[in-house]
């Protein structure tokens, strides 16, 4: 699993093996069960995780009691919590496991010992903040100009795998469509 993430990290940065190896055997790996709530919408984050097997959801539970479900994070991608920019820095967004997980797990209380300690992961970590906020945009652009039979579509070409990884009725809410609206899509295309 180790390797997974030492060749992540050499997509961002040009850290020797050696920095590579002490870097990584200090970054705590943990599994965790589906299932597992690993943040609680509400609740101020402590930790980061980063997935090197399995799928993590992020979602959020309206007033009337409702989940909306806004991504799923598999193998390779950090799983992204944007909240610096409110005052109470409570998340918007729960954090579940939607399958038995790997994850590595950082301590956001430790980021600043961890940047001074190996400076190239700050520039590192703004690399993968450019890339991801890009993505996002590009989605989201994606997402609000296109039909529901387009966003399926662009789930087969770009995701395929969620089709067979998550629930029908969090990739219907990932999609903004209701689950009975996903199957006639499937049966049509």
């Amino acid at each position: 699993m180790r390797d997974i993430l030492i060749r992540y990290i050499k997509r961002f940065t040009d850290f020797t093996e050696g920095e590579l190896e002490t870097i990584v055997s200090d970054v705590p790996i943990e599994e965790f069960k589906k299932g597992t709530i690993l943040l609680e919408q509400g609740e101020v984050p402590v930790k980061c995780y980063f997935v090197l097997k399995g799928c993590v959801r992020q979602f959020s539970i309206n007033e009337d009691g409702k989940e909306n479900t806004f991504n799923f994070f598999t193998e390779e991608q950090p799983v992204n919590i944007f909240n610096q920019h409110t005052l109470d820095k409570a998340s918007k967004y729960s954090l579940s496991c939607t399958e038995d997980c790997v994850l590595v797990v950082g301590d956001l209380s430790i980021e600043q010992q961890m940047y001074d300690k190996y400076s190239g992961l700050e520039t590192m970590t703004r690399k993968l903040f450019e890339e991801n906020i890009g993505e996002m945009h590009d989605n989201f652009a994606e997402f609000i100009s296109s039909r529901p039979e387009e966003r399926y579509q662009s789930l087969l070409n770009n995701r395929p795998d969620l089709i067979t990884r998550v629930p029908q009725h969090q990739l219907a809410s990932f999609l903004g469509i209701t689950p009975e609206s996903l199957s006639r899509i499937k049966r049509r295309l």
